[in-house]
């Protein structure tokens, strides 16, 4: 279920969204990034993802958010829990208020090959290895977390 701008106002101000978070590999081990167009983290890169629907199961959610995001539908059987992230962010997609706070649940899902993304949320795509990307001033910290340990951040 999609919400109307006043009453997804009062929830960003109000509650944390619980999304999923694409960590997706090619054979070579680059992840894919894609710079996003909007807020938050607007103009950074980003891993591909969005917040799960009301009454959506991770499952669906999955299915659903791979067809947007990759152009292909896949399943979460496909992919492997990384576990759940804090992503706190001071803007949100309505500007500067309210903050943002995502609880993400990452996956990683290794693909061999990927075609006409879309680009809704992301101008442009890039596959960096792990070691680019944690070197990159415009990758988001919050995507940089997903290589991190556990105990590193």
């Amino acid at each position: 279920m999609f919400l109307d701008n006043t009453t997804f106002t009062t929830v960003l101000a109000s509650t944390p969204l619980v999304s999923i978070d694409l960590l997706v590999e090619n054979a070579q081990g680059q992840i894919l990034l894609g710079r996003r167009n909007n807020r938050p983290a607007q103009g950074f890169w980003f891993v591909p993802g969005g917040r799960i629907l009301k009454n959506e199961t991770l499952a669906s959610a999955f299915e659903r958010l791979t067809l947007n995001e990759l152009g292909l539908k896949f399943s979460i059987e496909d992919a492997t829990l990384q576990g759940p992230y804090d992503h706190f962010y001071t803007d949100s997609v309505f500007g500067d208020a309210p903050s943002t706070h995502y609880v993400a649940i990452a996956y990683r899902l290794r693909v061999l090959h990927l075609v006409d993304l879309p680009q809704e949320q992301h101008a442009d795509y890039q596959w960096f290895s792990v070691a680019e990307l944690l070197l990159h001033p415009d990758v988001h910290s919050n995507t940089k977390a997903y290589f991190f340990s556990k105990d590193e951040t």
